[in-house]
């Protein structure tokens, strides 16, 4: 796995995970889960999401739980999955949101296009099981999550951040909300999205806030 995790534009982070005692033990984990049962996404998508934004290009972030659990739907990034794949619930609420604050129409679900703008789309957990959601959390991810939500908000420039549901909340508490834009609310999964989700308008909060930070707007 750690040639897997060379990814450009997080070298301190990768090098303090490389030398933790979490990785050691997570790396272990993987080998063997991924050769005795389906997991996902593939190995080689693991770490997409950072590969895609280097923090020198990082506008958003967007912070999700663990893959989809499903044969053939996550792809690295969090809440996307491949042209063809029907969108899972979470996705299409996303897109109903998306409808309803902008006013925007059907779009792919591959979200790769938003991490070309710089929209980073991260799990708190980078891999799981097939058809055991959480079956990875505790052995290591959590701390290479935080060590790359450490190395944003230590950016000498503001971002915004979209934490949907507790989980991501969770991770956002140490957030500097003096220097970054932070967006709050409940999860778009149908058992939370209407307790706060529906009606939230991230994507509209967000680029007001980029223009208020000197970016332009992400075409969502």
């Amino acid at each position: 796995m750690g040639d897997l995790i060379q990814v450009d534009g997080y070298d301190e982070v990768v090098k303090e995970f490389l030398k933790s005692d979490e990785f050691s033990s997570l790396e272990k984990f993987l080998i063997d889960e991924y050769s005795k049962n389906y997991c996902f996404p593939r190995p080689e998508n693991i770490f997409k999401a950072l590969r895609l934004v280097p923090l020198s290009e990082l506008r958003v972030v967007i912070i999700g739980q663990d893959p989809y659990h499903a044969m053939g739907q996550a792809d690295g990034l969090a809440f996307s999955v491949p042209v063809g794949v029907k969108p899972p619930p979470s996705l299409r609420n996303i897109f109903k949101e998306r409808m309803d604050d902008l006013g925007l129409g059907e779009r792919s679900t591959d979200l790769e296009d938003l991490a070309n703008q710089g929209v980073l789309l991260i799990n708190s957990v980078l891999s799981v099981r097939s058809g055991e959601p959480r079956s990875h959390r505790g052995r290591g991810w959590e701390l290479l999550v935080s060590l790359v939500l450490k190395a944003v908000n230590d950016l000498p420039r503001g971002v915004c951040f979209i934490l949907w549901g507790k989980d991501a909340e969770q991770l956002g508490q140490t957030i500097n909300r003096h220097k970054h834009k932070v967006f709050v609310s409940a999860h778009p999964s149908p058992l939370s999205a209407y307790r706060g989700f529906f009606g939230s308008k991230p994507f509209s909060n967000v680029n007001k806030a980029l223009i208020e930070l000197g970016f332009d707007e992400i075409n969502w």
